[in-house]
This record gives structure tokens, C-alpha cells and sequence, in this order.
């Protein structure tokens, strides 16, 4: 099964947040933690990273935290996805390692089946947005 990692959900729960919020508000990786109950140091580096690629931005100073940098009908799940965890979610091993990562790879019966479950995750990830999960 397909499984996001707890630094993507964590992602996407901080950016749903902020999309709820008028854009260009500004939140702590602290106040987030606390609100959702994840923990602070992890959050912390997913926001880092987020902000890194544009997503957010990193504001300094006493009244610092996080915003928004683009507008939820711009970031797609697949995006957030990338930038946390350098790469896209596989269903199966053999499509990110190819033949060497499974013994059965010439004689699998079920690969082009789960090809056509890849090519359909990647289209609804690629397409999704955040502002669709508010």
C-alpha cells in the first residue's frame, strides 16, 4: 500500500493550515507543532525545506515564522511531495529500481497493471493542490 511518509503529512497539514488563512499571515514552526501535535524538530526542517523551494517564505525576526509564498492553486500535492522527500511516491520497487530491485521482474504478471496505478497517481498528485485540501 501507499503510504505518505509522517514529513509529508506534516507538510501538508502546515500548508493547509496556512491556506486557511488570508495569505501573507505569518505562523511559527512552534505554534504549528503545538497545535497538531507533531513534533517541533521535524517540522522544523520540513518547513526549512519547503521554504528552501519557494513554497513558504522564512521571515525573520521577533514577528518571524512562515507564509504562504504562493498561492494554494499553485502548489500541488506532487510538488510538496518532491521537495520533502526527493522523489515521487512508487507503488512498486521495481519502478524506481528497475530490474535489478526484483528477481521477478521479467516474468511479473502484475507490473504493467501497477504501471497503469503509477501513471494515475502521478496525474491525481500532479494535479492536486493545496487549496483542493482545504
Amino acid at each position: 500500500m501507499l503510504q505518505l511518509s509522517k514529513k509529508v503529512e506534516y507538510g501538508l497539514i502546515a500548508l493547509r493550515h496556512m491556506a486557511m488563512k488570508p495569505m501573507g499571515q505569518v505562523f511559527t514552526a512552534k505554534e504549528l507543532a503545538k497545535e497538531y501535535d507533531m513534533p517541533y524538530d521535524l517540522l522544523a526542517k520540513v518547513l526549512q525545506k519547503l521554504a528552501r523551494h519557494g513554497i513558504v517564505a522564512s521571515l525573520q525576526g521577533v514577528r518571524g515564522g512562515y507564509a504562504l509564498a504562493k498561492k494554494p492553486t499553485e502548489v500541488t500535492v506532487s510538488l510538496i511531495i518532491r521537495v520533502i522527500e526527493e522523489e515521487r511516491p512508487m507503488v512498486a520497487e521495481c519502478y524506481t529500481d528497475g530490474p535489478a530491485s526484483c528477481y521477478l521482474f521479467g516474468n511479473c504478471t502484475i507490473r504493467k497493471p501497477l504501471g497503469k496505478l503509477q501513471r494515475n497517481l502521478n496525474v491525481l498528485f500532479d494535479t492536486m493542490t493545496v487549496q483542493e485540501i482545504v
